[in-house]
């Protein structure tokens, strides 16, 4: 069972993708299925809640209410382990991808799974592979 961080952009599509389903959200079931281990820290959950719940341009296109959100981000808090002690890095231009990174370094993660171009480019950085939630679904059938 791989140890899998999901960053803040995929945990917003599963939240307002729920209803359709798709790759993220089905990422997350899968997590609660024991397929991989999930690890976020509080900046991811932190971020993933601020996104929700004050962006405007989200606000606009999807009807939400606040509670939902909170609710959301305690389940994620349930389902994951949480690290903490996560280092400040400087490794790509954006400090808010920077703490995805050291949340995954913090886990010993095998994969940091996001739709950010900036981390995509790495495709890798140390022993953690960088990939799309389509991607590390196929990585997660192909190891069934």
């Amino acid at each position: 069972m791989p140890n899998t961080v999901i960053d803040t952009t995929v945990l917003v599509s599963a939240f307002l993708r729920h209803s359709v389903g798709g790759a993220s959200f089905d990422l997350l079931q899968l997590a609660h299925e024991g397929a991989f281990e999930l690890f976020l820290s509080d900046d991811i959950l932190e971020e993933a809640a601020r996104v929700l719940l004050d962006s405007v341009r989200i606000r606009r296109r999807y009807v939400y209410p606040d509670e939902a959100v909170i609710e959301y981000c305690r389940g994620l808090s349930r389902l994951a382990t949480i690290v903490t002690r996560v280092p400040t890095i400087r490794v790509v231009r954006d400090p808010n991808d920077d703490m995805i990174l050291a949340a995954a370094i913090v886990a010993k993660a095998e994969y940091l799974v996001t739709r950010d171009d900036d981390l995509l480019s790495l495709r890798k950085h140390k022993r953690i592979t960088i990939l799309t939630p389509e991607a590390f679904l196929a990585v997660l059938r192909e190891s069934r």
